[in-house]
C-alpha cells in the first residue's frame, strides 16, 4: 500500500437511517442490515477495507449497537483493533479526532481511513485503487478525499470542484471549491462541466496531520475528544469515551470543521459503483430489475407493474396496475411512496415521534447480547414474546413486581433459576415465574434455546424490570 507507512480503517457507524423506514430503525439502523447482499453493510465496509498492509480496523458505534456491531465481527472472522463506544452523535469532526487520536497511539504518520459504514460500492477493485492513490497523497501531508465521478444532476449530495493536479500522488488533485446541495439547474450544469464530483464522506489522511490541521481549524474540538479519550473505560472489548467530555464537543462534519479551512485538502476522483443508500429509491437504482424494471424482495406478486421497489418480510405483498411506487412490508408497519418523493419518508418519522410511537426506533424484534425478544401478540393485561438465547447466554437476574410469566421451551435446554431453586427445562416443558420472584434464563447447551414467554398482570412495561446481575455490564435490557 504505502512504503513506511500503515493504513488504519476506522468505521463510522453512528447513523440512523431514517429514510429507509420502517426497516432502519434507531435500535437496527441501516448499516446493520443486508440491503445490498447477503451481508451487512457495515461488514461489506470492512471487508472492503481490508487491503494489503491495512490493520485490523477500528470501529466507531453509538453505545447502543456495541453488541449487534461485535456479533457481526465475529460473523466475518473479523477482530478489531478497537470498537469505540459514542455516548452521544457528534457527527464526524470529533470521530475524526477520535480516530487520528487512536491511530496516532501507534504510530504518528498511519494512515487514517476514514469510511462511513453504509455506503455500496460495487466494484471494490477500483475503490482499492482510489485508496492507494488517496493513502500516498495522504503520506505526503494531504487530507484527501473521494470525489464520486457524477453520473445524474443529483441535488441531495454536496460538490467538490477540482483544481489542478499534483496533491502528493498522480491522479490526485486539489479542491478549487466545496459546493451545498444545488437546485437543478446548478446539478446539471457541474455534470456538463466535468470537473465536479459528489462528496462521497470518505478521507484518507495522516494521524498526525489531521490533529494538526483540527487543532488549527477548529481548535475547540480536539481537547474535548482527546480528555474523553483519556477518561474513557474499557467495558469488555469496547472503549466507552466518557460522556460529559464527548458531548462538549462541537457537532460538526469534518467538512466544515476542517476540509473547507485547510489548505491541504485534496481530492482522488472515483467511479466505483458508490451510492450512500439514502432512500428506498436509491436502492432500487441500484439492484438488479426485471423485464418490467421492478426489484422485488420477499414474498411479492405482482400484476401490470412497473419500476417499483417492494420489499415484504413474513408476510405477502400483491401489486395490480401500479408504477414508480416504494412498497416496504414489514411485521409492524407498512409504507408505500411514489418512488420520486422516498427521501420524504423523514416527514413519516417526524410525525410519528410527535405522537410517541415507538416504531421509529424499535422492531418487533429486540436484538439483545444473549440473543433476541420477538413480539408475537399483545393485548390487555398480557404479551406473548418468542425468545432466543444464544448458547451460553445468559439473561440478567432480575424481578418484575407487575407481571407474571410463563416460559415453554420450544427447542433447547434451558436452565432456569426462579427463587432458590434452579431447574432444568427440555423441549416441551414450562415453568412458572411469579410476580415478584427473583429468576434467570442461561443457555447451558450447545445448540439455541427456542422459548415462548407469556406474560400477564396490570402493566407489562419494560421499565417494570429490577435487576441484580448482568453478566453484559450495562445491557439496557433484560
Amino acid at each position: 500500500m504505502v512504503q513506511g507507512s500503515r493504513l488504519f480503517p476506522v468505521i463510522l457507524s453512528g447513523g440512523s437511517g431514517t429514510r429507509l423506514w420502517p426497516l432502519s430503525r434507531a435500535s437496527l439502523p441501516k448499516q446493520l442490515l443486508a440491503l445490498h447482499g447477503k451481508r451487512t453493510m457495515i461488514q461489506e465496509t470492512v471487508l472492503r477495507a481490508a487491503l494489503p498492509g491495512a490493520q485490523p480496523p477500528i470501529l466507531l458505534c453509538n453505545q447502543s449497537h456495541r453488541f449487534l456491531v461485535a456479533e457481526q465481527m465475529l460473523e466475518i472472522e473479523v477482530k478489531p483493533s478497537a470498537i469505540v463506544l459514542e455516548p452521544v452523535g457528534r457527527n464526524t469532526a470529533p470521530a475524526a479526532a477520535v480516530a487520528a487520536l487512536l491511530a496516532a497511539e501507534h504510530d504518528p504518520e498511519a494512515i487514517v481511513l476514514l469510511l462511513p459504514s453504509d455506503h455500496v460500492v460495487r466494484d471494490p477493485a477500483a475503490f482499492a485503487a482510489a485508496v492507494e492513490k488517496a493513502a500516498a497523497s495522504a503520506a505526503a501531508g494531504y487530507i484527501v478525499t473521494f470525489g464520486i465521478v457524477p453520473t445524474a444532476p443529483e441535488t441531495g449530495y454536496g460538490y467538490m470542484q477540482r483544481a489542478e493536479e499534483d496533491a502528493g500522488a498522480a491522479g490526485v488533485y486539489r479542491i478549487k471549491r466545496f459546493v451545498e446541495k444545488p437546485d437543478a439547474a446548478a446539478a446539471a450544469g457541474y455534470l456538463a462541466g466535468g470537473d465536479y464530483y459528489w462528496n462521497g464522506g470518505m478521507f484518507a489522511f495522516r494521524a498526525d496531520v489531521m490533529l494538526a490541521e483540527m487543532d488549527r481549524c477548529a481548535p475547540a474540538i480536539l481537547p474535548k475528544v482527546r480528555t474523553a479519550l483519556e477518561k474513557s473505560q474499557r467495558d469488555l472489548d469496547f472503549i466507552r469515551l466518557d460522556r460529559d467530555c464527548f458531548a462538549e464537543a462541537e457537532n460538526i462534519s469534518i467538512d466544515y470543521a476542517v476540509m473547507e479551512r485547510t489548505d491541504k485538502a485534496a481530492m482522488v476522483p472515483g467511479a466505483f459503483g458508490w451510492s450512500d443508500v439514502g432512500s428506498w429509491s436509491s436502492l432500487w437504482e441500484i439492484q438488479e430489475h426485471d423485464e418490467n424494471g421492478n426489484v422485488f424482495i420477499g414474498d411479492v406478486v405482482a400484476h401490470n407493474a412497473t419500476d417499483s421497489f417492494v420489499r415484504s418480510d413474513k408476510r405477502l405483498t400483491a401489486l395490480v396496475g401500479v408504477e414508480d411506487l416504494v412498497v416496504v412490508s414489514t411485521k409492524d408497519a407498512v409504507l408505500v411512496a411514489g418512488k420520486s418523493h422516498a427521501q420524504d419518508v423523514k416527514a413519516i418519522i417526524d410525525k410519528l415521534k410527535s405522537e410517541g410511537r415507538s416504531e421509529t426506533a424499535e422492531h418487533v424484534v429486540s436484538f439483545r447480547p444473549w440473543g433476541s425478544s420477538e413480539i408475537i401478540d399483545s393485548g390487555d393485561r398480557f404479551q406473548v414474546n418468542h425468545i432466543t438465547v444464544k448458547p451460553g447466554g445468559i439473561l440478567s437476574m432480575q424481578l418484575h413486581h407487575h407481571r407474571a410469566e410463563h416460559w415453554i421451551v420450544v427447542e433447547g435446554t434451558a436452565r432456569v433459576s426462579c427463587g432458590d431453586k434452579t431447574t432444568i427445562l427440555h423441549e416441551n416443558q414450562s415453568t412458572f415465574i411469579p410476580l415478584g420472584e427473583k429468576h434467570r434464563l442461561e443457555n447451558p447447551g450447545k445448540v439455541p434455546i427456542s422459548l415462548i414467554e407469556v406474560q400477564s398482570g396490570p402493566y407489562l412495561g419494560e421499565d417494570d424490570i429490577i435487576r441484580f446481575e448482568d453478566v453484559y455490564g450495562t445491557a439496557p435490557k433484560g
